[in-house]
């Protein structure tokens, strides 16, 4: 018998279209926002992926809701796209369906998570405290 959660997992997941590392890395490279959500301690042992932005889950809402005060300034419109990343791909999935439940028609994920960027040799830097995180 599945899990409740594996059922709201699965439902997020069959309205995402979905995007393996090299396509999310393309997406970005083209002008996609690239969003860490894994927090700070999670990046510090892990790493990160150079110019995403960092934007911890407990905010996300907030910070990509192109209606309110507090969103990141790139957030425009509902037509931007959005990749959600998270360390294997279960989290970004929820918060991605979240996003297009804001009018964020083009969020998605990456498939695998950070784990699966950093295993198809995509760049990774070490943890840093700069600027770009936004909280």
């Amino acid at each position: 018998m599945s899990s409740r959660i594996d059922a709201v997992l699965a439902h997020a997941r069959a309205r995402l279209d979905r995007l393996d590392p090299h396509a999310a890395a393309a997406a970005a490279a083209a002008g996609a926002l690239l969003v860490d959500i894994r927090p700070a301690a999670q990046r510090s042992t892990e790493g990160e992926i150079p110019d995403a932005l960092i934007i911890e889950r407990n905010v996300l809402e907030w910070r990509m809701d192109p209606t309110c005060d507090a969103r990141f300034p790139q957030v425009t419109g509902d037509d931007i796209k959005v990749i959600i990343v998270c360390s294997e791909g279960y989290t970004s999935s929820l918060a991605a369906a979240s996003l297009q439940d804001l009018g964020l028609r083009h969020a998605t994920d990456v498939v695998g998570g950070f784990r699966a960027w950093e295993r198809c040799g995509l760049p990774t830097i070490a943890f840093s405290d700069k600027d770009r995180h936004l909280q």
